[in-house]
């Protein structure tokens, strides 16, 4: 892969961009020489601005969602894109979320560049459970995990009833909820069907995979290849 290409595909700005950085002398190998478009000493082997380049498709990471953000671009104000450095944005294939989180919902955020990945983790039948932790705006009933775990609850303007969902309450008004899907505003519908009210809401685990502690909101990283076998229970 020519120099150029490499760094449009990561997301470095168009063709004619990368070209431009390039022979700006910003790209150089670890030695600190100057690169130019035909050189190619291994991917690295290449900074820009004395920095790494990100790893080639596919990729994926993980973040720490805060509340506020929404998690598309169509939507207006701020989205977790913000939160990356802008050549995330602009990577070919492009990142995409695996699973969106509402703006007011916060935690654990996977994005991708791998169709094939991100269609494995939110298909129900991959077994990646999603993990929520809500709070309540009322005390629980106890009757919450017989109705979530039915089967048979339907949601208003829904076709069809929900899976069966796993329930454990944590206090009086806390409850931890498992999903196999991710229907629009699934856990604080199933709530309000049960006339309830969640005033918070945190997504802490998809898969074998839970939300790194490190991680600080609005921060991300990285997922290795472990982390993504854990995530399928390997």
């Amino acid at each position: 892969m020519k120099l150029v290409k490499l760094l449009a595909n990561l997301g470095y700005g168009s063709r004619k961009e990368a070209d431009r950085l390039i022979r700006s002398g910003t790209v150089t190998d670890r030695a600190g020489n100057v690169l130019g478009a035909k050189d190619f000493p291994g991917l690295e082997n290449i900074l820009v601005a004395g920095e790494e380049l990100d790893p080639l498709a596919p990729l994926v990471l993980v973040m720490n969602k805060p509340t506020g953000f929404t998690c598309s671009t169509e939507d207006p104000g701020d989205t977790v894109y913000d939160l990356l450095p802008p050549r995330f944005s602009k990577r070919n294939p492009g990142m995409n979320p695996v699973g969106r989180l509402d703006k007011d919902t916060t935690g654990m955020l996977l994005m991708a560049d791998d169709g094939k990945f991100l269609h494995q983790v939110i298909h129900p039948k991959s077994g990646c459970l999603k993990v929520y932790h809500a709070e309540l705006d009322r005390p629980l009933q106890g009757n919450e995990g017989e109705v979530f775990g039915s089967g048979e609850l339907q949601l208003e303007n829904d076709v069809k009833p929900l899976l069966a969902a796993g329930f454990e309450a944590l206090g009086e008004k806390e409850a931890l909820v498992t999903l196999h899907e991710g229907r629009y505003h699934q856990v604080r519908r199933m709530f309000a069907a049960v006339g309830n009210h969640v005033l918070g809401l945190k997504r802490i685990s998809i898969g074998g995979l839970k939300l790194p502690e490190e991680l600080a909101e609005g921060e991300w990283r990285i997922v290795s290849e472990a982390e993504k076998a854990v995530l399928f229970g390997k």
